[in-house]
């Protein structure tokens, strides 16, 4: 079976995409037209109940959830992830750190509304600076060696999240170069061919990563 992803340009699909890429899968994209609110439709919602992006319909059913679905990928296809031992187990730390910790912070910023009736700004800034620390701890990490660069299932969904940082969440807030090592991993991981082929798909620009700016996609919103 082909995988189906459901995607929109320059949301957290682009991470299943890389990973995909990746792994030399085949795979189609089913765009979800956000300006349409197409991620609410009956018919994406009976994919994925939440009105999320992404969806990965698979073999074994419709998955969603981005952490979810490059461990499966991991599990189905290999090399997104060390296999045993405490490589393993500070590699699942920091993918579920990411989905769980930093993600949820970034979805805070940029949809505030969603989170708060009241004045946006009074959410958005102190969430500013919990995002500023998290990566802060990133940054100092001595148990994160995929920060080399290399394609893993953990850098692939880092360089999203700080092409978001940079180009999303109200007035221009976010200087990369302030991380020299998430700088430098930004760096390495866009040169690499599945970002330059989600490049291609999703018109991202020439450094996605590491000097962000907003999309031209072929098709669809990325808001």
């Amino acid at each position: 079976m082909t995988y189906v992803l459901h995607y929109a340009p320059d949301n957290a699909s682009l991470i299943v995409r890389l990973a995909l890429e990746h792994c030399a899968q085949s795979y189609t994209t089913h765009l979800v037209d956000r300006a349409a609110n197409g991620q609410n439709s009956p018919t994406y919602l009976a994919l994925n109940p939440n009105g999320l992006i992404p969806t990965l319909e698979t073999p074994h059913g419709a998955l969603f959830e981005t952490s979810a679905i490059l461990l499966y990928l991991s599990e189905q296809h290999g090399n997104l992830m060390p296999e045993a031992g405490a490589e393993r187990a500070a590699a699942l730390k920091w993918l579920i750190w990411l989905g769980n910790t930093l993600h949820p912070s970034q979805r805070m910023m940029f949809y505030p509304h969603l989170y708060t009736d009241g004045d946006h700004e009074d959410l958005r800034a102190p969430t500013r600076r919990r995002i500023t620390r998290l990566l802060g701890l990133l940054e100092q990490a001595t148990d994160a060696p995929w920060l080399d660069g290399s394609p893993t299932a953990m850098g692939f969904y880092l360089g999203p999240l700080l092409r978001w940082c940079q180009i999303y969440g109200g007035a221009v807030w976010f200087d990369l170069a302030q991380f020299p090592r998430l700088h430098d991993f930004a760096s390495q991981i866009e040169k690499t061919p599945p970002v330059l082929r989600a490049i291609a798909a999703e018109g991202l620009g020439v450094r996605p990563f590491s000097a962000s700016q907003l999309p031209n996609p072929p098709e669809g919103s990325a808001t």
